[in-house]
């Protein structure tokens, strides 16, 4: 179990990585840049994370982790599914367009050629995270008969599709800038309304 401080140093080196990512690039990006950021040894990033993947990949993992913690206290809500819906949305956008989501696809974009190992971590942590979360939720209100005429899986796609088309390459390639708020309510509100429509109750 890490000590205060070492959660504090991790921390540390996570928001240095970041930045630094956001400065200079995956190619552009090193070890040692990212320890004089951080405020610590470069001895101490090779020892706790190995390379540059490793650590990247990290970032990806932990970032997961804090969005499905995120995601699944709203989906424990037990409330109207299209209500729950509209609470997740902006959380939803914010995982897959953010500007850490965004700083990582781009770090993997750069990997391809390289590793091409950081894709599928986002993979995994992405889309094979957000979709069974939604997917559950859904569930609940078809079982509880709020929504018909499909099952989770359709109406999760549906919904996920309608949410984000495509802001998240848009991102990614530098043709749209980080989502506002009020942004992310209005692609939710737009969502939230196809599905309604199409499988309301």
């Amino acid at each position: 179990m890490e000590t205060a401080k070492q959660k504090d140093r991790r921390h540390r080196i996570e928001e240095a990585a970041y930045a630094v990512l956001d400065e200079k690039g995956y190619k552009g990006a090193s070890m040692l840049d990212i320890a004089r950021r951080a405020g610590c040894s470069n001895e101490t990033l090779y020892r706790w994370y190995g390379n540059k993947q490793t650590l990247f990949a990290s970032l990806v993992t932990a970032d997961a982790t804090a969005a499905k913690a995120r995601l699944e206290k709203s989906i424990e809500e037990d409330g109207d599914t299209i209500e729950e819906l509209r609470l997740l949305g902006p959380l939803l956008l914010e995982r897959v367009t953010g500007r850490r989501a965004t700083v990582l696809n781009r770090a993997a974009a750069g990997d391809v050629y390289h590793t091409g190992t950081l894709g599928g971590v986002i993979n995994q942590s992405g889309k094979d995270l957000i979709t069974p979360l939604v997917e559950r939720l859904v569930q609940v209100g078809l079982d509880r008969r709020l929504l018909h005429r499909s099952n989770s899986s359709e109406i999760a796609e549906m919904f996920l599709t309608v949410l984000i088309a495509d802001t998240q390459m848009q991102r990614v390639v530098g043709a749209m800038p980080e989502l506002t708020e009020a942004q992310k309510e209005d692609r939710t509100d737009r969502a939230c309304t196809v599905i309604q429509n199409l499988y309301g109750a």
